[in-house]
């Protein structure tokens, strides 16, 4: 598995239509603004941004029209960049890999606050009332507790080992009442930060729950937080309406016995493939789809695909399921209908397939090709492409709809 390390890279940029940022320390600033979007008064609702990963900018798209809208760049790294977005869909929130967090607004297409957090950082949460964005980072591990409104950090909170190492976090989550859930990569942990009182966290912590927790999904009706174990088979499983909640391993045999295989690229659990009371889930390493009874979280079926799946993401009405692939299989994309459990098309929508988002309602998915600098939006009941939008480098897509979901 490669790692990159991205620690003490460099902040800049401009805005559209800006002066350069300069980031320091901890605080925010105000930046040089662009000249605010002329026009009538819109909505948000059909909204959405893809991350320009090479350049450190975000296209503002537009799902009904199938349009790109405008341009914000200025943010700094973004090649394992992720955002939330505000209650009211008007503001998106950036997580750069270079620990930056960055408070844009759709409408204007403007920053409206920036820090520098951490060295660091592979994604956040925002909270049930919309009130504290949370950054998840590895350098230094932890998150770190911010203000939506102002970016005014509220609270630091370390991820720590046993020996007093820090860990990296992965697999942030938001939990009902100001609370967020995430795993700890070094210290086979998972924490829960309770910030009912935001400047006084309280912390549970579930140790030994499996070795080296990469990712985590936390199902819609946000009752099992799942996290996937990268030096062992199997899954780490929290039923959160438990009045005493406890660890319990799911899928723990899918890859005994067989041989060990190079894995090309970790898989994502952010999507969460749930759908008809099954669970659709990456093997690492191997080219299936595991799929588990909610219920009973038992193992009922194993989908062979064409590669080893990184995102598995269900189609709103849960009909089908959308998987890419790692390299060599990267062009790839596969739909498996829910009802047959079978593959029915593959798709080669462009090179190096980076991410998949369905529209609210699952009548399209638009899909990133990060070598072929292109976004491609596909029908999902006919598989014919409605259009292509041209996009650097291209790699998350993300959509307004995420703002009313758990877990998004």
């Amino acid at each position: 598995m490669r790692r990159r390390s991205l620690l003490g890279t460099a902040i800049g940029g401009t805005l559209a239509l800006g002066a350069p940022l300069l980031l320091q320390g901890c605080g925010s600033l105000e930046p040089t603004l662009s000249a605010p979007v002329q026009g009538p008064p819109q909505g948000t609702g059909d909204l959405g941004v893809v991350v320009q990963r090479g350049r450190g900018a975000l296209t503002i798209i537009n799902t009904s029209s199938r349009t790109a809208r405008g341009e914000v760049s200025g943010l700094g790294d973004l090649s394992h960049a992720s955002v939330v977005f505000s209650r009211d869909a008007a503001n998106v929130y950036v997580f750069g890999r270079d620990g930056a967090l960055t408070k844009v607004n759709l409408l204007t297409q403007r920053i409206v606050a920036r820090v520098q957090q951490a060295g660091n950082s592979i994604g956040g949460a925002i909270s049930q009332d919309g009130s504290l964005v949370v950054a998840q980072n590895y350098t230094p591990g932890g998150i770190k507790v911010f203000d939506a409104k102002t970016l005014a950090l509220v609270a630091d909170i370390p991820a720590e080992t046993a020996s007093g190492q820090r860990s990296r976090v992965v697999g942030l989550r938001d939990l009902p009442g100001r609370r967020f859930i995430f795993s700890l990569f070094d210290a086979d942990a998972i924490w829960i930060a309770d910030l009912s009182e935001p400047t006084r966290p309280r912390v549970t912590r579930f140790e030994g729950i499996g070795r080296q927790p990469y990712d985590a999904l936390i199902t819609p009706n946000g009752r099992h937080y799942i996290a996937g174990l990268f030096g062992e088979d199997g899954f780490a499983m929290i039923d959160l309406w438990e009045d005493a909640p406890k660890v319990r391993r799911i899928l723990a045999d899918y890859g005994r016995g067989g041989q060990p295989l190079p894995v090309y690229k970790m898989p994502h659990l952010r999507g969460w493939a749930v759908a008809g009371g099954q669970a659709y889930l990456p093997a690492i390493g191997r080219h299936e789809v595991l799929v588990a009874n909610t219920g009973t979280w038992v193992e009922t079926a194993r989908i062979p695909v064409v590669g080893q799946p990184v995102f598995v993401m269900a189609r709103p009405d849960g009909r089908q399921v959308w998987v890419n692939f790692a390299m060599p299989d990267y062009h790839r994309v596969q739909v498996i209908d829910t009802v047959t459990q079978r593959v029915v098309r593959t798709l080669e929508p462009g090179k190096a397939v980076m991410h998949m988002e369905f529209t609210p309602r699952g009548e399209a998915v638009w899909i990133s090709s990060r070598d072929s600098n292109r976004v491609s939006v596909i029908d999902t009941t006919g598989f014919e492409t409605l259009a292509t939008i041209d996009v650097d480098a291209p790699s998350g897509i993300f959509f307004t709809a995420r703002a009313a979901r758990v877990g998004f």
